[in-house]
């Protein structure tokens, strides 16, 4: 039975009402990615935010710090996925204090799961969890509508996500160096914002690695080819 399309797609391409949306609230409309690299992970994402179809906001920040060793990505709805990353943030810190370590990317990821299925009902949010422990190395998970869990070697979501499932295919390979994972997370959003009218802007990364994180912006005045380094 075909579904009935009404509104913008959503993380995982299917469509939603966006009288979903409570009033006035402002939905990411967005390209969302993380993968892991030889030596941990990079996250990447546009930086339009839309609402309904005006853009809101042409350089809004989608990757979120959760720790020192622990980033994430958000879609849907930005209130509601500013809100589970303050949680889950506030929960990391309390175990990180009582247990005298960092926590592992699962127990950040699990953490997520359960604020996002217990409040399916209410919350629209996608979300991509990556980080690097010095015992398990780089993970990365995702959180789809819904609040399911899955690990794996790289994610995609937002609008922007159904245009490149081909483009991922065909040019991911394991334990990329660091170069070319870049330029795979540049490449295939590249093509997100070429294709998915929400999704636009600039493309931020962070790569995470025993080091520590290191944040880049590519600019689409210069082709997404710098200036790089922030």
């Amino acid at each position: 039975m075909e579904m009935p399309v009404t509104g913008m797609l959503n993380e995982d391409g299917i469509h939603v009402d966006m009288n979903h949306l409570k009033k006035g609230e402002v939905n990411l409309g967005t390209s969302i990615m993380a993968i892991t690299f030889a030596d941990g992970v990079i996250l990447g994402a546009d930086s339009r935010t839309t609402t309904g179809a005006y853009i809101a906001n042409r350089v809004t920040d989608k990757l979120t710090r959760i720790s020192d060793t622990i980033w994430c990505c958000r879609s849907g709805s930005a209130a509601d996925t500013q809100a589970v990353a303050d949680v889950v943030s506030y929960y990391l810190g309390m175990y990180a204090t009582m247990e005298g370590e960092q926590p592992s990317v699962g127990v950040a990821a699990g953490l997520f799961q359960e604020v996002c299925y217990s409040n399916k009902e209410q919350l629209s949010a996608g979300i991509i969890i990556a980080g690097h422990h010095p015992s398990h190395g780089g993970s990365v998970y995702s959180i789809p509508l819904g609040g399911s869990l899955h690990r794996q070697s790289y994610a995609i979501g937002g609008s922007g996500s159904t245009y490149i499932y081909g483009y991922c295919d065909s040019y991911w390979k394991e334990n990329m160096s660091e170069a070319d994972g870049i330029g795979f997370v540049k490449g295939a959003l590249r093509e997100a914002i070429k294709w998915d009218g929400s999704s636009g802007g600039v493309i931020r990364m962070v790569v995470l690695t025993e080091k520590g994180a290191r944040r880049l912006l590519f600019l689409p005045d210069q082709a997404y080819e710098g200036p790089g380094e922030m």
